[in-house]
């Protein structure tokens, strides 16, 4: 059966948000993982996440082999939070991917997709005591502390040698969404290396019983594209890094990926090979070197299925097309001002014929998905996608309105199969206490 290819430099598209092997079938509708999109709409119904595995595959090979080419002692590392599934923990373990996680919940579905604990990295800034005593029973790999109560809390807690890595903020400023930025020194996040914070938790590390410094992390931010914010970085951490001779370094993530037709990211061997090249110059020796690429595993193996419920033209002003989703499956637009791409999934072939606003269900103006994009006759019934939702999609998604939240799907090989169900009303009341 021929088909048209909707990846990078498709005219069909013309975007390269899509997953990998998407394509369009002769009767125009949108196929991921060999699966027709308006066939999956109807078995597992809308709104529904659908992601396709073998992006995700695809994407962690590419990673673990450029940095298997340069030949260097390395982990990569799952940032769980943009898709806390514990079929996509599967799927990355499955791969020989590391994991990061924030939380105790993160935790769970890390041990329970079968990561070795030793290969487990746990962050955030609040630990509480329960999410510490929880990760040093499982015996994870290493913590990253965070401030000084947590190095104090983690070695009073811990019934063991505990290896961790202690976040840094550089002190560089990433060209992303200030929301995303976490690696200036007015961060909630770490240490500034300017000003003996640093030094401090070096030194709190080095009076502890149990914990051992193993070496250093620091984070830019996320959706980053200027590869050369990441060279500043590791110059700047390696000035304060390189004396204490660290075992490990945890150089972070935040690539960018590509959200619409006019986004042009960096490849992911362009990448490696930058922060390679520069951790090989700032460091001798070079320590063990750990990359968190986050969204950029996932965030393109994912779409999000939608059913158009009106059309509403207000002459001379807008064309609205409502869907049965919104911000509560999709919170970014309204969060980050996110900008996304919007397809007929199943006239995909047809050019666009009228310009509209993708708008959500719910009691908020602001529930806008996508801003004028242009849609091929939309009409109501018709399924509407919208790409590159793989990422912080359903980690943020809530019960807004009393809207259940969406099932996943994933699309391998021609077989669509449900990897989390679809919530129902009785979930929503599940968790309520009798108070007669």
């Amino acid at each position: 059966m021929s088909r048209t290819s909707v990846t990078t430099g498709d005219p069909v598209t013309g975007s390269s948000a899509y997953p990998l092997g998407s394509s369009v079938g002769p009767d125009g509708h949108v196929i991921v993982g060999g699966c027709d999109l308006v066939a999956v709409a109807r078995e597992f119904g809308t709104p529904a996440y659908v992601y396709a595995p073998a992006d995700i595959r695809s994407r962690a090979r590419a990673y673990l082999g450029a940095l298997r080419a340069r030949g260097i002692d390395s982990e990569v590392l799952f940032a769980s939070k943009a898709a806390p599934l514990t079929a996509i923990y599967r799927v990355c373990r499955e791969e020989g991917l590391s994991v990061d996680v924030a939380s105790g919940g993160e935790l769970h579905m890390a041990l329970a997709a079968g990561f070795e604990p030793a290969r487990i990295y746990m962050h955030g800034n609040n630990k509480s005591a329960a999410e510490l005593r929880m990760a040093f029973a499982a015996g994870i790999g290493c913590i990253v502390v965070d401030s000084l109560d947590e190095i104090e809390s983690a070695d009073w807690l811990a019934d063991r040698e505990q290896d961790v890595l202690i976040r840094l903020t550089p002190g560089v400023a990433a060209p992303t969404h200030a929301f995303v930025r976490t690696g200036e020194i007015d961060s909630k996040f770490g240490f500034a290396i300017d000003g003996g914070q640093a030094d401090e938790a070096v030194a709190a590390v080095g009076r502890s019983r149990n914990l051992r410094l193993a070496g250093f992390h620091a984070h830019l931010g996320s959706q980053i594209y200027e590869l050369d914010t990441y060279v500043r970085a590791i110059e700047v951490l390696a000035a304060f890094c390189a004396p204490h001779e660290p075992r490990v370094m945890n150089v972070g993530g935040g690539l960018g990926i590509a959200y619409t037709s006019g986004d042009r990211p960096p490849s992911i061997a362009e990448y490696v090979d930058l922060k390679v090249d520069a951790l090989t110059r700032c460091f001798d020796p070079l320590p063990r070197i750990l990359l968190e690429p986050g969204r950029s595993l996932v965030g393109n193996a994912g779409v999000t299925l939608y059913t158009i419920g009106t059309v509403k033209e207000i002459p001379g002003v807008r064309t609205y097309v409502a869907v049965d989703g919104g911000m509560s499956d999709n919170l970014r637009p309204m969060l980050y001002g996110s900008e996304y791409e919007a397809l007929i999934a199943s006239r995909a072939d047809r050019p666009a014929s009228v310009t509209t606003t993708v708008a959500g269900k719910h009691c908020e103006s602001g529930d806008i998905l996508v801003r004028d994009v242009g849609l091929a006759e939309p009409r109501p019934g018709d399924i509407l996608v919208t790409p590159a939702t793989g990422a912080y999609g359903y980690a943020m998604a809530s019960n807004y309105n009393g809207i259940p939240r969406p099932p996943v799907v994933f699309c391998d090989r021609g077989r669509a199969t449900a990897v989390v169900r679809r919530e129902t009303y009785a979930d929503l009341t599940a968790r309520d206490v009798d108070d007669g």
